[in-house]
């Protein structure tokens, strides 16, 4: 947000520079991101000074050329070569000294030097209007009134004025912040503690306006909950006409284009008090009748940039008896708004639901000033004090006069939040004890109420302005921002315990999977942990999920209850830009509610989709699958020297299938392949392999774990297959369990390494050929020893599996 230092003048009496208020305001929490000097017209018009024309003698060498001699009150008269028409003895002029530096209306800028024209020195320049950017003639050059005083700095003549524009980076909690006020009161407060000095803010004068007269407009609010407080009031006799140059300088310091008196007035009330006002021209008003109220599903309506927009069901519109003419809080419609015939204008002033505003600005793309205020949150009560600032304006400005009382629809009075800061609580956050006077001289700078106090707090009432002080912490932070946290002194002591059990490095296992994802080509994720609760419609669990408050993303209400949904997202974003073939991990978090608050929760999530390797000459495309992920998740475990876990069958609404891995009656991992209903719903073709790892209980089974090294065997190994021929509801795990039970020491691996089907074998039959490596760290084995394990396990595998040896 654009701050003009100018402008902040006019509510408190700064005696400090633009770049001492730019630090002021960062450390109290209103960061300034740039400040950028605004010389005014003419570039400021340095270097420019009014000089009397001595002479005016015609130049030997040129017919059109005039040399001159002009006194600008510093002693020597300068010499000057003028090709000017009308340039005379006796003249006060415009005179641009060696040095300075010209903005002319047309063309680049450009510096005076000392120059040589047909042979005579030149040591400045005497100017038209375009040259120095007061006017568009260059017919002849500027001559001043005679009464005017040699040597007169040329910017005092024209009034040009220099700013300081100070760039503010406004968080989204800050909607107290949102115009020039509201940002004098923070700084008022904030030099009060720093100076010892009391800086007051001076609020404009406001004018009552007589109620007397009967609005000849009829306001009907249909969806109060969407409309808190609706306020308007009908002016006549309105002049449009083009602003005067102190109201047109304070809008285009601070990037607005100043369109008409009207409407430029809205635009200052809204910088000046951050609440949007709109003017309708009464005659479009039909029926004369304004209805607040939603419209039908895909109602057509043309806004001010000329662009037809499908409305939604929820969308607030402002009505008149047949038509929308206004999207409320974002947007007025083509035709509705104020043109160079307006005589009569409605001035609205409203309340509208911070979340409706934002749904509909982001869902229409219409990210104007006024939406960025409303989802905010305005305060209701500055409806009408903005409206008797803007109608004092106008008064002035546009010869406006009253002709209908104020109409105000405000059927709930909102009141101030009420909260009690106990000033323990206070010190216990802080670390500090700020010195009680303080403490409420600092609420009252910021026009919180102290309603109560006694020894042990205050009891507060909280402005409406301040929508994110509800809370005794906030009120807390309030306190300590204004106060400065660099005023907090450091202890010269700091305590701590020495842990005596060795805890895990959770940051270097964190370093060490990632690098061991990326060496398999894996790419790491950072997604938001904020969603969109329509996931929920997507199959995806959402009953448990957190829910904020309020978001400065209409789209990103809930907290994610599971990484699928943002690595779903990064997936489809990317497929849409042709990029399948992916390989991608995130460490992250999820959210979740419990009977008793909110528990959050670690996890590496990881994804394969498309082909595992580029195209290439020399071998086949190989295509991701849920082995080669179950590869990865497997190694990630014997990485972390998890020997001894159970898999089974995975059963989850997200997944088509899948596996599940536990030790120690704890869950480790879930993997399998992501449900294709899913993935319709985000747009994705092909499958996705998908696995979640649960990083807390991964990280639990590390305790107590060291790293054990052991020789390598002196003794060579024995390698032994197997083909089975086995039903097919039997799967390896079973194989492999039976066998690690029955031969425990000296059997190293079990593989699987390939199936066959077919119709020849019977039905629902399966062949899996296994290898079984067998070694002894002690002895070299004999074959009767190997064959007699083989026997069993073969006699075992015949018994519990009914298979058949092939």
């Amino acid at each position: 947000m654009r701050i003009s230092y100018n402008w902040l003048k006019n509510y408190i009496d700064l005696d400090i520079t633009a770049e001492e208020a730019a630090e002021v305001l960062t450390d109290i929490g209103l960061e300034v991101e740039d400040i950028e000097e605004i010389t005014g017209k003419g570039g400021g018009m340095a270097g420019l000074t009014v000089g009397l024309v001595l002479e005016a003698e015609k130049h030997p060498d040129a017919d059109k050329l005039k040399i001159t001699k002009v006194d600008v009150g510093n002693g020597e008269p300068l010499q000057i070569v003028c090709g000017a028409p009308n340039v005379a003895a006796g003249q006060k002029v415009v005179v641009a000294t060696v040095g300075s530096t010209l903005y002319p209306l047309a063309g680049e800028k450009f510096q005076i030097k000392k120059a040589k024209i047909r042979g005579v020195e030149s040591f400045g320049m005497i100017c038209a209007e375009d040259e120095i950017g007061v006017g568009e003639s260059h017919d002849g050059i500027i001559v001043l009134p005679e009464n005017t005083t040699i040597g007169t700095a040329v910017k005092d003549l024209y009034n040009v004025q220099s700013d300081y524009i100070i760039e503010i980076g406004l968080t989204a909690n800050r909607s107290d912040a949102t115009g020039h006020i509201g940002v004098a009161r923070d700084l008022a407060a904030a030099l009060t503690i720093r100076k010892n000095k009391t800086y007051s803010v001076k609020y404009p004068e406001l004018k009552p306006i007589d109620n007397s007269t009967e609005s000849e407009v009829c306001v009907t609010v249909e969806s109060k909950e969407l409309c808190p407080r609706y306020s308007g009031i009908l002016l006549k006799n309105i002049q449009v006409k083009p602003s005067p140059e102190w109201l047109q300088n304070y809008l285009t310091h601070v990037g607005l284009r100043p369109i008409n008196n009207v409407v430029d007035i809205t635009n200052f009330i809204l910088l000046e008090y951050g609440q949007p006002l709109h003017a309708f021209d009464a005659a479009k008003i039909k029926g004369n009748k304004i209805i607040v109220k939603t419209v039908a599903e895909n109602t057509p309506f043309v806004t001010l940039d000329g662009t037809e927009r499908k409305l939604a069901a929820t969308d607030l519109m402002i009505c008149n008896e047949n038509e929308p003419m206004c999207i409320a809080g974002v947007m007025v419609g083509l035709h509705s708004g104020v043109s160079e015939t307006t005589t009569e204008i409605f001035l609205e002033s409203a309340t509208f639901n911070p979340v409706s505003v934002r749904k509909t600005a982001n869902r229409l793309n219409l990210r104007t000033d006024s939406a960025q205020r409303f989802e905010k949150g305005t305060d209701p009560n500055f409806t009408t004090i903005a409206l008797e600032r803007a109608v004092g304006l106008l008064q002035e400005l546009a010869g406006a006069t009253v002709a209908s009382r104020l109409v105000d629809f405000y059927p709930e009075t909102l009141a101030p939040y009420a909260v009690y800061l106990p000033y323990k609580k206070l010190d216990t956050l802080i670390g500090f004890s700020i010195e009680r006077n303080t403490v409420k001289q600092i609420l009252q700078s910021l026009e919180i109420k102290i309603v109560s106090e006694n020894n042990e707090g205050l009891q507060l009432e909280v402005p409406l302005f301040k929508a994110d002080v509800q809370r005794d912490v906030d009120v807390i932070e309030e306190v300590l921002r204004i106060y400065g946290y660099n005023q907090i002194p450091f202890p010269e002591q700091f305590k701590s315990s020495l842990a005596h059990k060795p805890a895990i490095d959770k940051e270097a296992w964190k370093e060490r999977i990632a690098n061991y994802l990326a060496s398999n080509g894996f790419n790491e994720m950072l997604n938001n942990s904020l969603v969109n609760n329509k996931y929920a419609e997507y199959g995806i669990d959402f009953s448990n999920s957190v829910k904020l408050l309020k978001s400065s993303n209409a789209e990103l209400d809930v907290m994610r209850t599971t990484l699928l949904v943002s690595g779903l997202e990064t997936i489809a974003y990317n497929h849409n830009r042709r990029n399948t073939d992916l390989k991608l991990f995130e460490l992250g978090r999820s959210y979740h509610t419990k009977e008793n608050g909110f528990e959050e929760s670690e996890h590496l999530a990881i994804y394969v989709t498309g082909n595992l390797a580029a195209e290439n000459w020399k071998s086949k495309q190989a295509v991701s699958d849920i082995y080669f992920l179950k590869g990865i998740v497997f190694n990630i475990l014997k990485q972390c020297g998890i020997e001894k876990y159970e898999v089974t069958e995975a059963t989850s609404s997200e997944l088509n299938y899948g596996l599940q891995i536990s030790a120690e009656k704890k869950v480790l991992a879930t993997l399998g392949s992501v449900s294709a209903a899913i993935l319709k719903k985000f747009d994705i073709d092909g499958e996705v392999w998908y696995a979640d790892i649960a990083w807390e209980n991964l990280l639990a089974s590390l305790n107590n774990k060291t790293l054990k090294f052991r020789e390598i065997s002196k003794y060579p190994w024995v390698r032994r297959d197997l083909a089975l021929l086995l039903d097919k509801t039997v799967n390896f795990e079973q194989v492999e369990k039976i066998a690690n039970r029955e031969i425990k020491k000296v059997l190293k691996s079990v593989n699987l390494f390939d199936i066959y089907e077919d119709k020849k074998l019977g039905d629902n039959k399966k062949s899996y050929a296994i290898s079984f490596i067998f070694e002894d760290a002690e002895k070299t084995l004999k074959d009767e020893d190997v064959d007699k394990w083989m026997s069993k396990l073969i006699e075992q595998f015949k018994s519990e599996l009914s298979a058949e040896i092939r």
